[in-house]
């Protein structure tokens, strides 16, 4: 019985050691210098060209984020066709734009608009409902200190002003420079809208709360392109014909 007892309890070692060299085999060993799991989430794509890669920020140009020289990027454009749509070759304009694009590379005049548009529209909105804090944000110190005063005027006399837009039809560039650091634009608005003052009783006493009016603004847009502070500032005004 003892020698049966050996002869199985030595084959069972025997298939054990034998289990255990297989697997040793397959899963390999340890040694603290594997690779860490793979994560889906981790992987990314192969490396392209830079260029894919560049995310374009506002009012930025990818060649610009790229910190490469235009030429090597995309092939110059005649000045001719530079400011197309935006500006007459050779004229006052052109020339302007020209030297705003020299000092700041990311300005571009159709972007510029879009944005001045929007603020066309903010700073007529919220002068008629007296927002400074908007308008704060939107104008220069001297031109906030003359529709703070407006503002403040009415207030006194208890009138209250109605504005709708009904659109904005053209917004053209009419001069653009550089003074200093200040890159100045103007832009012709031409608008629709519909606008009334009331005064206490509700009695309209200018405008016309009916009407659609067609309204002509002449305003200045400025910015210090030496600041990191992208945004342009409203300061100068004046109406239109």
């Amino acid at each position: 019985m003892q020698d049966v007892f050996d002869i199985y309890t030595i084959i069972f070692l025997a298939l054990a050691v034998f289990i255990f060299l297989r697997l040793r085999s397959v899963l390999g060993q340890r040694t603290g210098r594997e690779r860490p799991p793979y994560d889906p989430y981790s992987a990314r794509e192969p490396a392209g060209p830079a260029s894919d890669k560049v995310v374009a920020l506002p009012n930025r140009k990818p060649e610009a984020v790229a910190a490469k020289p235009a030429e090597m990027n995309e092939p110059a454009v005649p000045a001719a066709e530079r400011w197309n749509g935006v500006a007459e070759p050779g004229s006052a304009v052109a020339v302007g734009l020209d030297a705003i694009v020299g000092t700041d590379a990311s300005f571009d005049p159709k972007h510029f608009l879009t944005g001045a548009r929007a603020a066309y529209e903010m700073i007529v909105t919220a002068y008629a409902e007296g927002d400074r804090r908007t308008l704060r944000n939107l104008l220069s110190r001297e031109v906030f200190e003359g529709f703070d005063a407006a503002i403040s005027e009415r207030e006194k006399r208890g009138e209250t002003v109605e504005t709708r837009f009904v659109s904005i039809d053209n917004a053209d560039i009419t001069g653009a420079e550089m003074r200093g650091r200040s890159a100045q634009v103007t832009v012709r608005f031409l608008s629709q809208l519909v606008s009334a003052t009331r005064d206490k009783q509700g009695n309209v006493v200018d405008g016309n709360a009916e009407k659609v009016s067609e309204v002509t603004d002449v305003w200045t847009f400025a910015r210090d392109v030496g600041s990191r502070d992208p945004n342009w500032k409203l300061v100068a005004t004046e109406a239109g014909q």
